[in-house]
């Protein structure tokens, strides 16, 4: 069953499920992305930084963080029809073995010009297990409204 604007709960506080990090997972961002820094892909280059070792991308953090999200009940059926923007930061680094998880809160939620959705603003932290926060940020998303379609639409189109 959907969940619509009307639905979500400004306020609501959900946690993810965990998951581990792989070389894997950074072998195979690097290769998608392109970015193959040797902070991320040489462990000698990673030894003589101030990590001592590789590190995930922020970016790869930021991607999962978003995936993982639905891994949570609550957000799994959401009618998202866009996302808005992110303002994001990496707070701390994200190591080869780490186990992270997402805490989300509904900020806020409003109106738009269009009657077929409303814009909703998340709180997203990405959490590792010793509970340290290594990114968060908000996070702009158009959510569809219960009962509406596409040409109730406002001229701009939000």
């Amino acid at each position: 069953m959907a969940k619509y604007f009307e639905d979500i709960v400004v306020g609501g506080e959900y946690l993810s499920p965990g998951r581990t990090i792989t070389e894997a997972d950074i072998v195979g961002f690097a290769a998608l992305s392109g970015d193959w820094f040797p902070l991320h892909t040489d462990e000698e280059y990673a030894r003589k930084g101030p990590y001592k070792t590789r590190i995930a991308h922020g970016l790869l953090g930021l991607a999962l963080t978003e995936g993982m999200k639905f891994r949570i009940p609550e957000f799994m059926n959401v009618a998202y029809t866009a996302s808005l923007y992110w303002n994001y930061r990496f707070t701390n680094p994200i190591h080869i073995g780490d186990t992270v998880r997402v805490k989300v809160r509904v900020e806020s939620k409003r109106e738009t010009k269009s009657a077929a959705r409303g814009m909703v603003i998340e709180y997203i932290s990405m959490l590792n297990q010793r509970d340290e926060v290594v990114g968060e940020g908000d996070h702009g998303l158009l959510v569809l409204r219960r009962g509406k379609t596409e040409s109730d639409r406002g001229r701009n189109g939000q």
